[in-house]
């Protein structure tokens, strides 16, 4: 594949399953496949400049969020994750090596129980899809955008991008992002609230792909347990917990975050 830039992506505009869709790509090599959280794909951060390092990056923004339109059709997460195979097929980058974030690791870990030969390894980061034992999902509709960005973060003053993700004068066009994306977010997951049921039973279908499930351990958003339920029903999966780390290792304790996430790739 052609090399590109990999400090800004590249950003295009196309048709991916009848859908028109924003499509940002970085680096060169082998294709991964980052699947972003419900606050939308707004900036480029860090973790991803570095991974575009030795991959070709892709983050298509979901159905709905900002800049990409919003099938009619697609009304569950099942729905969304048969979207998703079929547009990342249109795009020849299978089989392909997937980072889900947040709401994305759930869109990953379906795709991946509907067709576990789509991928070659997959990490799932702080995932929702899976109702706790212990504890609850918090409930991003239930506070303002900024207060979920700030929850989100075990030490905000400390994490050198936080005002990249959440900053003090907000523009107008992260305010609409988050909008958008929490507004899609909410078309597939209100009920019942950030979790399938069977997920679980099918996730038993993964035993032959290599997971890593990333966590951390002050996780306000989505309770440690979730991830642990994971652990266990992904057969040979290994958990990874980052501690004094929020919702997001992977903007919060970048370099511990990809130290793990290049030794597994």
């Amino acid at each position: 594949m052609m090399a590109v830039n990999v400090g800004e992506p590249v950003e295009q505009e196309l048709v991916l399953a009848n859908t028109t869709v924003k499509l940002k790509k970085s680096g060169s090599g082998d294709p991964l496949l980052i699947l972003h959280s419900e606050m939308g794909n707004a900036g480029w951060l860090k973790y991803q400049q570095e991974l575009a390092k030795d991959h070709t990056v892709y983050m298509l923004s979901h159905p709905g969020c900002m800049g990409s339109d919003q099938p009619d059709w697609i009304m569950n997460m099942r729905d969304l994750a048969g979207w998703y195979l079929q547009a990342i097929e249109e795009l020849g980058i299978t089989p392909m090596n997937v980072i889900g974030l947040s709401f994305g690791g759930w869109i990953a870990a379906e795709m991946a129980v509907m067709s576990p030969q789509t991928f070659n390894k997959m990490i799932l980061v702080s995932a929702t899809g899976i109702k706790p034992e212990e504890g609850e999902i918090f409930d991003i509709f239930g506070v303002t955008p900024q207060v979920f960005q700030q929850k989100s973060f075990f030490d905000p003053s400390n994490t050198s991008e936080y005002q990249i993700v959440c900053p003090d004068e907000l523009t107008e066009e992260l305010a609409l992002e988050w909008e958008y994306a929490r507004e899609s977010t909410c078309r597939v997951s209100w009920r019942p609230y950030m979790y399938y049921p069977a997920l679980p039973n099918l996730l038993n279908r993964l035993k032959n792909l290599e997971t890593l499930i990333v966590w951390g351990s002050e996780d306000e958003i989505v309770p440690l347990n979730s991830g642990q339920i994971y652990n266990r029903n992904i057969q040979g999966s290994r958990l990874e917990v980052i501690k004094n780390c929020g919702h997001r290792p992977e903007i919060e304790k970048v370099g511990e975050f990809l130290k793990l996430v290049k030794e597994f790739l």
